[in-house]
């Protein structure tokens, strides 16, 4: 097997993504992570870009130790000198030149015709050659180049000391197919191909940069260009964590190749970048989006806890993602909520759980997010089924700021419907007192209290009351996602307490 070089641009191309700047700090922040992560190359910075790009590709030359330390330069003096000063200090330097070689670069441009970029270009080699033994060229936009003409340059530039020969899809154009015919192109037409080694650098306008890079890996590219999360120019490059599982998820396709990748630190990784950015990783971002190993569906959920495999075609361990989570939600079924009740040490008799799962059911229409407390809300109001006189059917309230409140209760004991009206101080005192009509119970409010049960605007309220009668103390409880549904039922737990 051949290894695959992990060629991360995230400092570089990801950091021009549209409001993604970061300090030199980050920069060498991230750049430590990314070698615990195990990247064969780190593109830095582009050294002439600014002071400070020059001084983080210069800090992290100074202190990364494994990974190849490298600075971006155009085919200009001036470029060349700042990038080979800025990695001079690292262990593994290496400079990265580009030049434009499509039809449409050369007239807009350059306005320069063919033999005078390849001259451009073997200037530029030379003098990188005499500062740095370890060059890196791309013909920028080559998938939009000439093929002979493509042929040509990636000749030039190994006969100028070029180690690596990068084919950039500088804007996303390309499609698997054609990505694959131009590398084979390349080994086919390029007589000295055997002394450097194709690179891709793919980027995602049609929302195919990982699926050309692979398709380049399996036409024989041995470097990837890639960005943690993704990011970079416009709609970004090709997704790091994604190129790597698919090689090593799908070991039957690419089982000439390996990567060095310590996957278990992608997360951390993708993490890291996502916070110093401030891009937000989309939750539907494959491998470290927050869906990722996620499953809602109860036909999943069936499946995954008899066998995870069944639809996980990874691990998220592998990934350093934790476990695989079972989302609580209104496509759920029974099997995930006795999971979860059991994991929350909950134990309920079938017919119980079949209430639950009925009223979680309903809860999930209401609710976005299922939390673990909304569970167990839920399996105490269950609980307390068995031992309950008095059931609340429906409350009616009116309230406002210039009108007294009143409150309409249905209440039903042993199948027969009850309904009363009252006036209160406030709508929640309206409902106790149309409560107290038809339970003909004498009680006395010692304590009212409402938190949410979770967070978010539609979390569940939990309400606790304490009410005395005949001397006696009770306290009552009850969830809803209505306040005033909570209040109610918590009064008739107190009050089906002092009914017994």
């Amino acid at each position: 097997m051949e290894k695959l070089i992990i060629f991360d641009t995230t400092l570089r191309d990801g950091e021009q993504a549209p409001g993604a700047s970061l300090t030199s700090k980050q920069k060498l922040e991230i750049a430590c992570q990314l070698e615990r992560l195990g990247v064969d190359v780190i593109e830095a910075g582009f050294p002439i870009a600014s002071p400070d790009d020059f001084k983080a590709v210069a800090d992290i030359a100074a202190i990364i130790k494994k990974s190849e330390v490298c600075g971006l330069a155009r085919c200009l003096p001036q470029d060349i000198e700042a990038a080979c000063q800025a990695v001079k200090n690292a262990r593994q330097p290496r400079v990265h030149l580009f030049l434009a070689t499509s039809k449409i670069h050369l007239k807009y441009k350059f306005k320069k015709a063919e033999d005078e970029i390849e001259e451009i270009a073997k200037s530029a080699l030379r003098a990188a050659r005499k500062k740095c033994g370890n060059i890196e060229f791309s013909p920028e936009d080559a998938t939009r180049t000439e093929r002979d003409f493509l042929f040509r340059m990636v000749e030039t530039a190994i006969k100028e000391g070029a180690r690596t020969i990068n084919i950039p899809d500088t804007v996303g154009y390309s499609y698997p197919q054609e990505m694959y015919s131009i590398i084979e192109g390349i080994f086919n037409n390029v007589p000295n191909i055997n002394k450097a080694v194709i690179a891709v650098h793919c980027h995602n306008d049609l929302g195919l940069a990982v699926a050309n890079s692979l398709s380049a890996v399996l036409a024989g590219a041995r470097q990837v260009h890639c960005t943690i999360n993704g990011i970079g120019e416009r709609a970004g490059n090709a997704s790091l964590e994604e190129t790597v599982m698919a090689v090593k998820t799908r070991r039957d396709v690419f089982k000439d190749v390996y990567t060095q990748i310590n996957t278990r630190e992608i997360f951390r990784t993708s993490k890291m970048v996502s916070v110093l950015t401030g891009f937000v990783v989309p939750p539907n971002k494959a491998i470290v989006g927050k869906n990722a190993f996620s499953h809602e569906s109860g036909i999943h959920q069936d499946a995954v806890l008899k066998k995870r495999e069944t639809y996980e075609i990874m691990n998220p361990r592998d990934v350093g993602a934790g476990e695989s989570v079972i989302v609580l939600g209104k496509h759920s079924g029974r099997h995930a909520l006795a999971n979860r009740l059991k994991e929350l040490g909950l134990k309920l008799d079938e017919k119980k759980l079949a209430t639950v799962f009925t009223r979680f059911k309903i809860l999930a229409d209401k609710k976005k997010d299922i939390f673990d407390d909304d569970i167990i809300a839920l399996a105490e109001e269950e609980t307390k089924e068995s031992k309950k006189i008095y059931e609340l059917v429906s409350i009616r309230v009116i309230t406002g700021t210039d009108i007294i409140p009143q409150a309409t209760v249905e209440i039903k004991r042993k199948k027969k419907s009850m309904r009363a009206q009252s006036h209160g101080d406030g709508p929640v005192d309206a409902c106790y007192k149309a409560i107290d009509k038809i339970t003909q119970i004498k009680t006395k409010l010692v304590n009212y209290k409402l938190d949410a049960v979770t967070k978010g605007k539609d979390a569940q309220g939990m309400a606790s009351v304490e009410i005395n009668v005949k001397g006696k103390t009770i306290i009552g409880r009850g969830a809803s996602t209505d306040i005033l549904e909570a209040s109610a039922k918590a009064y008739l737990d107190a009050v089906n307490k002092a009914a017994k």
